[in-house]
């Protein structure tokens, strides 16, 4: 059992955009004024699979396709989850647009190189109008098996407790908030897990009582918590990943406005557990609402 893994699953976008769909309830959105939107997003995503080859971590990169009309697939996590036991998680998605990400030769393609053992499809919940996205709605301690997540429209409870009872997994859910109040869409943008820290955005929590209980939860698992402010979250310093490379190296994934947002005491505090490496990905960002960790969807799967 490992919290990181060297195998990453992204998806190559053809037809990256705004999406309406989604925008109501991801306030990290914005539309883009600019014409060439997926050319960019492209050339981003190209350079962010080039930074990580080169630091040795294995992606496998799939194309997406025009039709059905996905301009969200470059954030795989939401949709699918790899477990080290050989299981993979299919989850409820809010946008209807979105539901059309989960594409099963995707997995098929995987098996070639990945032992599957058992496909969970929770996506009915979508029927009851609830939803749990992935490792955007949760975010996991993978080893301690405690799922992390902030209740939203996107984040039903009951969806995470019947995931957390399928996988053995102890749920701890909390509400966090953006600095207007408003209900903060997918954990993962304002915490991260590593091996031995935890990156969070203290502040969003803003029941004391919830918040102590994050923080207690953290220390008892033995993570360092390094903070981080509700405008470093903004820029998206909480969606980072941490992974390890084929050398065996932990390195901690962002991208770079993320990098820029932090201090030199945090930068440090960070550089104990992990090489930090970061991408340029404004593009993305500012149209998607989602930044490098929404990018990667880690592939725990045992090896063929």
């Amino acid at each position: 059992m490992s919290q990181t893994t060297n195998h990453i699953l992204m998806i190559r976008p053809v037809d990256f955009k705004f999406n309406e769909q989604t925008a109501g309830n991801n306030k990290f959105q914005v539309a883009s004024t600019e014409t060439n939107v997926q050319s960019l997003a492209l050339n981003e995503f190209d350079g962010f699979v080039d930074l990580l080859r080169k630091n040795d971590v294995d992606v496998t990169v799939v194309d997406d396709i025009l039709q059905p009309e996905t301009p969200d697939s470059i954030f795989p996590n939401n949709w699918v989850s790899f477990h080290d036991d050989g299981s993979v998680f299919l989850y409820p998605m809010f946008s209807e647009n979105r539901r059309l990400e989960r594409r099963n030769e995707i997995l098929e393609g995987l098996k070639d190189k990945f032992k599957v053992n058992h496909i969970s499809d929770i996506s009915f919940y979508e029927q009851q109008h609830a939803f749990l996205e992935g490792t955007g709605s949760m975010v996991l301690d993978r080893v301690n098996k405690i799922a992390y997540a902030c209740l939203s429209v996107r984040t039903d409870e009951e969806v995470l407790n019947n995931f957390c009872m399928l996988t053995g997994y102890h749920p701890i859910a909390f509400q966090a908030i953006d600095v207007s109040r408003f209900p903060i869409y997918h954990t993962n943008v304002m915490m991260c897990i590593g091996d031995n820290f935890a990156v969070i955005c203290m502040e969003s929590i803003p029941n004391p009582d919830e918040k102590g209980k994050v923080a207690l939860s953290l220390i008892n698992s033995g993570k360092e918590i390094i903070e981080i402010s509700l405008d470093q979250m903004n820029r998206f310093a909480g969606n980072m990943l941490q992974v390890e490379n084929n050398k065996g190296e932990h390195l901690l994934v962002m991208s770079e406005q993320a990098y820029l947002s932090l201090n030199a005491e945090q930068i440090a505090k960070l550089e104990k557990y992990s090489i930090i490496i970061y991408a340029p990905i404004y593009t993305i960002e500012k149209n998607g609402g989602g930044s490098a960790r929404c990018m990667l969807a880690e592939i725990h799967l045992p090896l063929k």
